[in-house]
C-alpha cells in the first residue's frame, strides 16, 4: 500500500510539472473590451455562446441598402460554428449583427453581408457587421497568397511558367501569361495584383509551396492563416476561385490585409498604376501594359490601395486601405452587389464612417501574428502514447525561462526520489516474503 501510495505521488508531481502556456488548438484569451453594443447571435443558447452581458445596448441590425436580385448558385453550408472562433478579437464581435463604439454615427447602408473596419497600426476594430460570418471570399484570397509568398520568393528571379499554370477557369480573370513564358516574379506579383491574374496565382504558389508545388502552397497558405488567428479562413484554391470548403469572414480579412500593409513590398505593389509585361518572342507574343483595376487608389484621397474580387457565388468582395491625419484605416466587406454603389464605392464609404469617429472608438481588437499558438514541445513518450495534451515550449526572455524551470526542476528531482524510495520499499518487501 505505501509503495503504491509513493509510486501514484511521483508520478503526480511528474505529469502535473508542466509549465502552462495558451493551447495551440484554440485562441488566447483576448485583452477586455467594453463594446457598445453586442447583438445576440441566432441560436447562441443551442450552440453554447454566452449571451451578452447585461447592461449593453440591445441588438441592432446592419444597415442595408437595396440591390436588384440576381442569380446566383446556391450558398455553400459553412463549417459549423465554433465559440471560441467567434470571439477571436473579443466577445463584441460575435453577432451576426451591427456592432459599433458608443455615440458612433450610424455606418452607411451598403449591400455587403458583412463587413469590418480597422485601424491598421493599433489593431482596434472600430465596427462591422456579422464580422465572423462565414463567407466565400473570391479574389480577395490573393491576399492571403500575398501574405504568405511575398516573403518566399525574389522578386528578381526569373521563372518559366508552365501549361499547369495555365489551369484556370475559362472566362476568369488572367493577366496575360503564357506557357513556356519567362517572367520576373516581381511581374507576376504585379499581374496578380493589379488584374487579379489567376494564372499569376498558381505560379507563385507553385512557387512558394516546394516540393509539393501549388498544393504546398496552398498548404501553406492555410498555416499562415492559422498563424495570423484567421481561423475560420480555409484556402482550396490560391486564387480565390471557387472550391468546395473555401471560405473566410470579414474579421479573418482584416488580419490578413494587415499582415499585407505592413510589408513595404506590397505596398508598393497595390499603388502600382500600371506596369508593362514583356513581350515572349519564343512564344511570339507582344508586351502590353496592365492597369492597376483598384479605383480606390485613383479615387479615394489617402488610398493605400487594396483587392477586389468576385465570382457568381461569392458575389463581390472587397478590401481597401487608406490614410488620413496619421491614421490607417482599412476596410474589408463579403457578399456585395454592385448596385447602387461598386464595391470600392461601398468600401470607401464605410472608411469615410471610420475616419470620423475619434481615436480610440473600438468594439475590439484585430490579434496579432502567432498570438492565438503555441509552438509544441515534443512530449514525453509515455504522454504520446496516452493521447494526453502534448505541453507547449515555454517562450519569453532567457531569465524568464530558467526562473519558470526551477520549480519544475525541484518537482522532477522531488518526484525521483519518491520513485527511488518506492523501488527500495518494494525490494525490502520482496525480501520479507
Amino acid at each position: 500500500m505505501k509503495v503504491r501510495l509513493l509510486a501514484a505521488t511521483a508520478t503526480a508531481v511528474l505529469l502535473g510539472a508542466g509549465v502552462p502556456v495558451p493551447s495551440a488548438a484554440g485562441p488566447a484569451a483576448p485583452a477586455p473590451v467594453a463594446p457598445a453594443s453586442v447583438p445576440a447571435t441566432p441560436g447562441a443558447a443551442a450552440s453554447g455562446v454566452a449571451a451578452p452581458a447585461s447592461g449593453v445596448v440591445p441588438p441592432a441590425p446592419c444597415p442595408k441598402a437595396p440591390a436588384p436580385r440576381v442569380s446566383r448558385p446556391p450558398r455553400p453550408s459553412p463549417p459549423a460554428a465554433v465559440a471560441s472562433e467567434r470571439t477571436v478579437g473579443g466577445p463584441a464581435l460575435d453577432t451576426a449583427g451591427l456592432v459599433v463604439p458608443p455615440g458612433a454615427a450610424r455606418p452607411p447602408a451598403v449591400t455587403a453581408i458583412s463587413w469590418l473596419v480597422a485601424d491598421l497600426d493599433s489593431g482596434e476594430v472600430l465596427g462591422g457587421c456579422g464580422p465572423h460570418e462565414y463567407a466565400t471570399p473570391a479574389s480577395v484570397q490573393k491576399l492571403l497568397l500575398a501574405a504568405t509568398m511575398l516573403p518566399r520568393l525574389d522578386p528578381r528571379q526569373v521563372v518559366t511558367v508552365t501549361d499547369g499554370d495555365m489551369d484556370i477557369e475559362p472566362g476568369s480573370s488572367a493577366v496575360g501569361l503564357v506557357a513556356g513564358g519567362r517572367y520576373r516574379i516581381e511581374t507576376v506579383w504585379l499581374g496578380l495584383l493589379l488584374q487579379s491574374g489567376n494564372e499569376a496565382a498558381n505560379v507563385l504558389a507553385r512557387l512558394g509551396g516546394g516540393a509539393d508545388g501549388m498544393a504546398g502552397g496552398v498548404r501553406a497558405m492555410n498555416e499562415e492563416a492559422h498563424r495570423l488567428g484567421a481561423l475560420q479562413t480555409h484556402a482550396v484554391t490560391p486564387s480565390g476561385l471557387d472550391g468546395r470548403g473555401q471560405f473566410t469572414s470579414a474579421y479573418d480579412l482584416a488580419l490578413i490585409a494587415r499582415a499585407c500593409f505592413a510589408d513595404p513590398t506590397f505596398r508598393r505593389y497595390a499603388l502600382t498604376e500600371t506596369h508593362r509585361i514583356p513581350a515572349q518572342p519564343a512564344q511570339r507574343t507582344k508586351g502590353f501594359e496592365i492597369q492597376n483595376e483598384n479605383q480606390l487608389i485613383y479615387r479615394y484621397p489617402g488610398a493605400l490601395g487594396g483587392k477586389t474580387g468576385f465570382t457568381d457565388l461569392a458575389r463581390h468582395t472587397y478590401v481597401g486601405a487608406a490614410q488620413r491625419d496619421g491614421r490607417r484605416l482599412v476596410v474589408t466587406l463579403l457578399g456585395a452587389e454592385p448596385q447602387p454603389a461598386r464595391g470600392w464605392e461601398q468600401g470607401a464609404a464605410l472608411l469615410d464612417w471610420g475616419f470620423s469617429l475619434p481615436r480610440g472608438s473600438a468594439v475590439g481588437r484585430l490579434v496579432a501574428p502567432g498570438e492565438l499558438t503555441a509552438s509544441a514541445a515534443a512530449p514525453p513518450p509515455a504522454l504520446a502514447a496516452t493521447g494526453d495534451p502534448r505541453p507547449a515550449a515555454a517562450s519569453g526572455p532567457l531569465e524568464d525561462g530558467l526562473i519558470a524551470r526551477w520549480p519544475v526542476a525541484v518537482a522532477v528531482a522531488t518526484a525521483v526520489a519518491l520513485l527511488g524510495v518506492a523501488l527500495l520499499w518494494r525490494r525490502r518487501a520482496g525480501r520479507r516474503r
